[in-house]
């Protein structure tokens, strides 16, 4: 039977592309700099994005991390929004392991955050505060994408209020292919990216730091410090360069399943799925109120259909769900519901 999970991008699986690089894959001490296959990797990634440098990371809270502490020191602050992964799913590393003070401000309805009020949580030059250095963004954030507009007018504040800026680009991917744009237009207008390649690029493992010299050098000690030092991970590199080079486009299946699949949940009583707000490959579906979702969860489990247990219920497509799956999945759904 096969499973159907929509519970993230995240548990997509490698490609047998990607299983015969891994296995004859070139691999050395990376830690030496020895890994011909990662050494290729971060190259190769750092020119096709218009970068410096480029390091390989075990994840993307990872590369999220050694961005916040590279370009923030003990007792200084972040800016992000209150929705921001780096704030709220990654177990306050930046705050625990780097002494970096995040200070969130609320997203808008699109993913923005308004610069005004970034600019009234900037802290003054006082000794009594910590010092704000840098803004995060994230891209796309619920599956939204940023306005490509904003993104220049994000920079500019960063700029004109001495702060760095990063992009948590863990679906950047999806969001240069809805807004059909080169990956690098959107990445030009930060100082560094963390781009994951496990989600909707299914690669098993992976993220890229995409930064400056200055800033990957910290970062690469940092990743040390931090025990994220790897050695032949080559293959887990293979995995990622063809992620890279041959799952970008892809990703438009995944954004016209979303769409079908948000047309096909309003079709399910007890049931609201906004369709207008299905930008990429994620999907909220809310239930009426008082539904029993993780009841839900268990009956469907038997018939191989992964969710998680949220109202509203955030369901992801992906490279191993196709439209037969989505239908399938709503049949279930309006037989257990």
């Amino acid at each position: 039977m096969k499973i159907i999970d929509l519970r993230s991008d995240t548990v997509t699986q490698p490609t047998q592309a990607m299983r015969q690089a891994m296995a004859n894959a070139p691999v050395g001490d990376d830690v030496f700099g020895d890994d011909p296959s990662i050494n290729h990797l971060e190259r190769s990634s750092a020119e096709r994005f218009g970068f410096d440098e480029a390091i390989f990371v075990s994840s993307g809270t990872q590369a999220n991390l050694l961005a916040i502490m590279s370009h923030c020191q003990r007792g200084e602050e972040y800016l992000c929004g209150q929705d921001a992964h780096n704030y709220r799913f990654e177990g306050g590393g930046a705050a625990v392991l780097g002494s970096v003070q995040p200070q969130p401000v609320a997203n808008n309805s699109d993913g923005t955050i308004d610069l005004d009020l970034l600019k009234a949580n900037i802290k003054p030059d006082d000794f009594h505060f910590a010092q704000t250095r840098l803004l995060s963004l994230e891209n796309t954030i619920g599956g939204k994408v940023l306005p490509f507009e904003y993104l220049s007018q994000a920079q500019a504040f960063a700029f004109n209020h001495g702060l760095k800026i990063h992009l948590d680009g863990a679906r950047v991917m999806n969001a240069a292919v809805k807004q059909n744009v080169q990956p690098q237009q959107i990445m030009q207008h930060f100082d560094s990216v963390s781009v994951c390649l496990s989600k909707g690029l299914a690669a098993p493992v992976g993220s890229l730091l995409l930064g400056d010299e200055a800033t990957i050098a910290k970062a690469r000690r940092l990743r040390k410090m931090l025990g994220g030092g790897m050695r032949q991970a080559g293959g887990l590199a293979a995995a990622g360069q063809i992620a890279l080079d041959s799952m970008i486009d892809r990703l438009s299946e995944d954004h016209d399943n979303a769409e079908h699949l948000a047309k096909r949940l309003n079709e399910v009583d007890g049931i609201e799925c906004d369709q207008q707000a299905v930008q990429t490959n994620i999907i909220f579906a809310k239930f009426n109120d008082g539904y029993d979702v993780q009841a839900l969860a268990e009956r469907l489990k038997p018939k191989g259909v992964v969710i998680y247990k949220g109202n509203p219920l955030r369901l992801v497509t992906h490279n191993d769900i196709s439209r037969q799956d989505i239908d399938t999945f709503i049949d279930a759904l309006k037989a257990h519901i």
